[in-house]
């Protein structure tokens, strides 16, 4: 049984990996520039009440996405993150995480 779970738990770690690494950073960059940036700054940092994205992993972005693309509310800037995460694709989060982890200071 515990060889089992550590396969499941290995394979699910290869395919976000490999998720990430099959992500177009440059498409990432370009949503990055065109709609994140104004709030979260060029580097990520944050902006006023805009929280930094340093340091953050691409699951945590990816979830946090996901969930604001379905008009789930997490935080006070919720309703500032719905709008602009709905019509986000699957592989728009994807793009932006592999962005993010890799640039975001």
């Amino acid at each position: 049984m515990k060889i089992f779970l550590f396969c499941v738990a290995a394979t699910a770690l290869a395919m976000g990996s490999a998720t990430l690494q099959a992500a177009d950073k440059s498409a990432g960059a370009t949503l990055y520039a065109d709609a994140c940036a104004q709030c979260h700054g060029p580097s990520g940092k944050g902006m006023a009440s805009f929280p930094s994205l340093s340091g953050r992993d691409a699951d945590y972005i990816t979830s946090r996405l996901e969930t604001y693309r379905a008009g789930e509310k997490v935080g006070s800037n919720s309703f500032l993150m719905i709008p602009n995460a709905t019509d986000l694709s699957d592989d728009d989060i994807a793009n932006l995480a592999a962005y993010i982890v890799d640039n975001a200071e």
